[in-house]
């Protein structure tokens, strides 16, 4: 694992996950990946959730990864992975917080409409998101207030010299410089807008 992403769902992730991946430091894994393969990926991360995770099988074959599940284990990330690199992907708060609450918050609310085979990743998501510091039923102003505290969690526990703090707007250079990479001629990848969200879970529902 060359590149952890540690910022929480709704902050870029899926941006950041193209964009490591255009820089050659890919597959990166992403919550999209537990998605695709639940039946061997949702085991694996509800293992890590109860305290028992094997990192090198749940990221066997990727370089790197953003996003839920990996964010909420950013502190055994650090030790497993010594020679890692960290990125923090930020946002407004109150942005985030309309985000999160009209997917991944809405999304966690209606699992009783869901299917019976996707419980188990429901009970896998909820532990994860909890471990964050957002349980069920959050208001508007702890839902901003648990966003600013995982962000400076993270900041304290993750050294500073493996560590960017990035918001995806800023595009590649902040990037690039970081990961000692030279800036691609494209332009940065824009990902996964609230439509795009609701596409991606109905395509692996």
């Amino acid at each position: 694992m060359q590149v952890i992403g540690v910022g929480i769902g709704r902050t870029g992730t899926y941006s950041l996950k193209l964009a490591i991946e255009r820089l050659g430091l890919g597959p990166c894994h992403h919550m999209e990946e537990v998605l695709l393969d639940p039946a061997a990926q949702v085991p694996l991360w509800a293992e890590a959730v109860a305290g028992r995770a094997d990192w090198a099988r749940i990221y066997q074959g990727y370089a790197s990864a953003v996003d839920w599940p990996t964010a909420a284990f950013y502190r055994e990330l650090l030790s497993a992975y010594p020679g890692a690199r960290f990125i923090l992907t930020e946002r407004d708060p109150d942005r985030w917080v309309e985000s999160f609450s009209a997917t991944i918050y809405k999304l966690m609310a209606g699992r009783g409409q869901a299917p019976q085979e996707m419980q188990a990743w429901f009970d896998m998501a909820e532990g994860v998101i909890l471990k964050c510091g957002f349980p069920p039923g959050l208001g508007t102003p702890e839902l901003r207030q648990a966003f600013l505290a995982h962000n400076e969690t993270v900041k304290t526990v993750i050294p500073a010299n493996r560590l960017l703090a990035y918001q995806v707007k800023e595009g590649w250079e902040p990037l690039c410089t970081f990961l000692e990479k030279p800036v691609p001629a494209e332009p940065f990848p824009r990902s996964n807008d609230r439509g795009e969200f609701w596409d991606r879970i109905s395509a692996t529902s």
